[in-house]
């Protein structure tokens, strides 16, 4: 597999973790993309700026507020001038450790904003973009290097599997990642026709704020590094499946 070759990128949530991860791999590519797009809350903030790299461009987005992620896509289109948009990185998660007993109406409503609707919000404003970095790469088939939405799921969301029940049931941040899965392969049906590719990735269970950090868990440096490749080697067969940081299948 080679390395992800693409001129444009957005990433959400790229504050820290692994948004953060996946600007700074970016950025350090032998052959980095020319515009990568880090889209945080913050962009002032310490957390927004990576060091050792040529700066990102920052996208300042409330990805539960449509008014912002309107505005961010429009300041981006203005940006790239016309080329399109080729990757968007829909990574921005929250999660609540809420019980079956202990769910509450306002924290399911806030995780599944941010999990599961912002996903589809920012697919939709950003879509034009998506498309127009599809027409200019007419090539047959599809790929990241053309046009791609990459959804950031979790196992967490595998209805199968109920990965790591033992650990916390995380009723709210499960349902928003199952629910993002079939949003994934909604996308892959609507947008195959426009020449983008959808896929769902799971990073593994990563040492971040939010994954915590017990000895099993993969180091934030390789899970994005391992998803990068996944992402260079994808194809139309791939749209619409969900994946891990490996490139394996996961179970629905």
């Amino acid at each position: 597999m080679g390395d992800l070759c693409v001129r444009s990128v957005l990433v959400t949530g790229a504050n820290r973790g692994i948004g953060l991860g996946f600007v700074q791999q970016l950025l350090g590519m032998p052959s980095p993309p020319q515009w990568v797009f880090a889209g945080c809350q913050d962009p002032k903030g310490q957390r927004a700026q990576v060091s050792g790299h040529s700066p990102p461009h920052l996208a300042s987005a409330e990805v539960t507020d449509p008014a912002s992620i309107q505005a961010a896509a429009a300041s981006v289109g203005e940006r790239l001038k016309g080329s399109g948009l080729n990757l968007l990185i829909n990574n921005a998660a929250v999660l609540k450790v809420n019980s079956l007993d202990t769910e509450t109406l306002k924290d399911m409503s806030e995780v599944y904003a941010t999990n599961t609707i912002a996903p589809l919000l920012l697919s939709q404003a950003f879509l034009p973009l998506l498309k127009k970095a599809a027409q200019g790469n007419p090539g047959s088939g599809l790929s990241c290097s053309k046009a791609a939405i990459v959804n950031m799921s979790s196992t967490a969301g595998s209805i199968q599997d109920l990965y790591l029940w033992q650990y916390g049931q995380a009723l709210s941040y499960r349902c928003s990642k199952a629910a993002l899965n079939m949003l994934t392969r909604c996308q892959s049906m609507g947008y195959r026709e426009h020449g983008i590719l959808c896929v769902a990735l799971h990073p593994g269970w990563v040492r971040t704020d939010m994954g915590g950090t017990l000895e099993d868990q993969v180091r934030e440096f390789l899970s994005v590094g391992g998803m990068l490749k996944v992402l260079s080697s994808l194809s139309e067969k791939d749209t619409g499946t969900f994946l891990n940081w490996e490139g394996k299948v996961m179970a629905w």
